[in-house]
C-alpha cells in the first residue's frame, strides 16, 4: 500500500573509526569515492531521494554518527527518530567486527523492533579479509543479513541501503 507521494525514513550508520561509513554514504548520494580519509566529528546528515515501486518516492534521511565504540551515549541526540541502521565494519579489521557485535548488542536492546543490516565494508580488499565466516553466521543467526560493500567498487552500496529502506516500509512498520 503506498504512503504519502514522500515519505521520509532517517537511518543511522554505526562503526567504529575508519570503516568506511562516510565512504559508503557518499558513494551512495553522490556515485563518488576519495581515497583520502576524513574523519566524522559528531554527525552528518545526507539525503538520498530514490522510487521504490509500491511506495512511491522515499526520502533517506542517512546519519553519519561520527565513529565510536559506545553508542550509548549518543541514543537520545542522535538515534532519537531512527526507523532503520546500517552497521558496519571493516573486513580487514577482526577488532572492527568485534566493536559492531556490542553495539548491536545494544542497538538490539534499545531499539528492538528497529531494521538493520550489517555492511562488512572494503570488499575490494577481500583477499586481507580476517573475518571468519563462522563470525558472519553468528550475526545472521541473530536475525541481521550482511551484505558486502565496498565504497571504492560501489559493490553492495545500493542494495544495502535499498533493503534498509523496503524493510523499513514493510507492513507493520510505522
Amino acid at each position: 500500500m503506498p504512503n504519502n507521494p514522500m515519505t521520509k525514513k532517517k537511518i543511522c550508520l554505526l562503526g567504529p573509526f575508519g570503516v568506511g561509513k562516510t565512504s559508503l554514504i557518499t558513494r551512495y548520494v553522490r556515485n563518488i569515492f576519495s581515497a583520502n580519509y576524513l574523519s566524522t566529528i559528531g554527525v552528518k546528515v545526507d539525503k538520498k531521494e530514490l522510487a521504490l515501486e509500491g511506495w512511491g518516492e522515499v526520502c533517506l534521511l542517512i546519519w553519519d554518527l561520527e565513529g565510536r565504540d559506545d553508542f550509548a551515549s549518543v541514543t537520545d541526540t542522535y538515534l532519537r527518530g531512527m526507523a532503520g541502521y546500517l552497521l558496519v565494519a571493516d573486513g580487514t579489521s577482526q577488532a572492527s567486527l568485534e566493536s559492531v557485535a556490542k553495539t548491536r548488542e545494544l542497538m538490539a536492546e534499545l531499539f528492538v523492533e528497529v531494521p538493520s543490516l550489517l555492511l562488512l565494508n572494503k570488499a575490494d580488499l577481500r583477499a586481507s579479509w580476517i573475518s571468519a565466516a563462522s563470525e558472519l553466521g553468528e550475526f545472521e543467526g541473530r536475525g541481521i543479513e550482511v551484505i558486502a560493500t565496498s565504497a571504492m567498487s560501489g559493490l553492495g552500496v545500493e542494495e544495502a541501503f535499498r533493503g534498509l529502506a523496503l524493510k523499513m516500509l514493510a507492513p507493520g512498520r510505522g
